[in-house]
């Protein structure tokens, strides 16, 4: 192995050399820009623990759902690659615990064998920029120095530098926001707040499993919501009130937003009768699919109207179908891949909640989705005329170069740059984090280069707006409310 490994400082970049030329000089000024970090998912207890990484494997494989599903798509299994079964027990439809790879050395030789696989895709920008950026590695992997490079990896997690909170001041993380289950009792984030400060690390309200009354736990996180928020849910009106009180405990753990993984972007409000009837029959097990797909619409329209009186911002990101995959979803469970996006409409979807509340200066609404389709045709036009919403960034299958770039292509026209919300990295895999906010910072910096070279914005307007993509915006987009401040 060589002594130093060196990444192209032009990667990502436009090949033309007069966008190029452009690019980097805009590239230049946004490049060590602080991180604002404001959706996300790597698990809060990391940092309040603050222990060092146990191995390379379980830091930089097991969480990247991304990497474990190429993996998996050429014949390994999760278990092979260590992640864990589900199940409390030991086994999970028949497979014994100890099927599951706990030699951390042994599945890093997995990944290393298999570099190849990752050509092409946003995952071997990333890595590369783990590896030789953050950590310092000496070469690229391959089958023949695995073994070299994890004793590297190794050695370098054993240092203080490299422990959860040191990373999130050399990676410059100005503010990261954690997602949260709205059953948390927030205990990590108020000991964070106070040694690190209220406004470095952030929980985010997430409610997804208990607005889906068919959710194969629904009923017992009902009881689990009444216990921890203290008031009764065997009605639809306590209901309400729970859901309002666990707000109301995030805004005061610092929570700048709410997040939706909702399937359908539906807003659709029921009425109050109609929606007392739903909860009712689903206390009682008794709910239909129709019925719950009618009421986890009205919920999301709930949840806007929650947002006007807290100031939560909402984050809304459907056409997702979780758990395409029944045997994964049994043995690993949720969010360890072969969740596979759908089509997903929004116009008519959002119009119900945008007619509400779309026009007041209390709601703020941040759009994603897994659709390239719908920016151009639907999400752009509504964020460019609606003052509460935004538009997200690309995300999820969508955070790649081409399709970053074709985001730009399809979105600006109509929405503008300050109709969207600057770049959010949603990923579990903690030292991935800087490489995707480089990367997208690459790719505005070449749209921008190339508005420039066409002579459709002047060089000091292109460093100005991709300073506001790269930080004011994301700040402003997520700016705790005056009503909360």
């Amino acid at each position: 192995m060589s002594e130093n490994w060196r990444l192209d400082p032009d990667r990502a970049l436009p090949a033309d050399a007069e966008i190029r030329k452009q690019a980097r000089a805009i590239y230049d000024e946004i490049a060590s820009l602080p991180l604002v970090s404001m959706h996300g998912h790597v698990d809060v207890d990391l940092f309040a623990a603050n222990k060092p990484f146990r191995n390379p494997a379980d830091l930089l494989i097991v969480p990247d759902h991304y990497l474990v599903r190429m993996l998996v798509s050429q014949g390994y299994t999760p278990a092979e690659l260590g992640v864990p079964f589900t199940d409390n027990g030991g086994t999970v439809a028949g497979a014994e615990a100890s099927d599951v790879e706990t030699d951390s050395r042994v599945i890093w030789r997995r990944f290393c064998e298999n570099w190849r696989l990752f050509r092409g895709t946003p995952t071997r920008y990333w890595l590369e920029h783990e590896f030789a950026e953050v950590f310092g590695l000496s070469a690229p992997p391959s089958a023949e120095n695995a073994d070299d490079l994890y004793d590297e990896l190794t050695a370098a997690l054993a240092r203080p530098e490299f422990r959860p909170l040191a990373l999130l001041d050399s990676m410059n993380v100005e503010i990261l926001a954690t997602t949260d289950s709205a059953l948390a009792e927030l205990d990590s984030h108020a000991e964070l707040a106070r040694t690190l400060g209220p406004d470095r690390i952030v929980p985010t309200f997430r409610p997804d499993s208990l607005l889906h009354v068919r959710h194969q736990s629904w009923a017992k996180e009902i009881a689990q919501l009444a216990e921890v928020s203290g008031i009764a849910t065997d009605d639809y009106a306590g209901y309400i009130r729970a859901l309002e009180q666990r707000r109301r405990a995030f805004v005061a753990a610092g929570a700048r937003a709410t997040d939706h993984g909702h399937v359908s972007a539906d807003t659709t409000p029921l009425a109050r009768t109609e929606a007392e009837r739903i909860y009712t029959a689903a206390l009682r097990g008794e709910a239909t699919a129709a019925e719950a797909d009618a009421f986890s619409a009205h919920m999301l329209f709930e949840m806007a109207r929650m947002s006007t009186d807290d100031g939560l911002v909402m984050q809304l990101h459907p056409g997702v179908l979780r758990n395409h995959n029944a045997r994964i979803h049994e043995k690993y469970g949720a969010d360890k891949g072969f969740d596979i996006p759908t089509r997903v409409e929004f116009t008519r979807s959002l119009q119900p909640m945008l007619e509400e509340f779309g026009l007041s200066h209390d709601f703020r609404c941040i759009v994603f989705t897994t659709d390239e389709t719908v920016y151009s045709r639907e999400l752009a036009p509504l964020a460019g005329a609606y003052p509460s919403l935004r538009l997200g960034a690309p995300w999820w299958f969508l955070d790649s170069p081409e399709q970053m770039r074709r985001f730009r292509e399809s979105a600006i026209e109509t929405a503008g740059f300050y109709n969207t919300s600057g770049f959010v990295d949603d990923t579990r895999a903690f030292a991935s984090i800087p490489a995707r906010h480089d990367l997208a910072r690459r790719i505005d910096a070449g749209y921008l280069g190339k508005l420039v070279a066409e002579g459709r914005l002047g060089p000091d307007e292109a460093c100005e707006t991709a300073i506001d993509l790269t930080y004011n915006l994301p700040r402003h987009a997520y700016a705790r409310h005056e009503r909360n401040a």
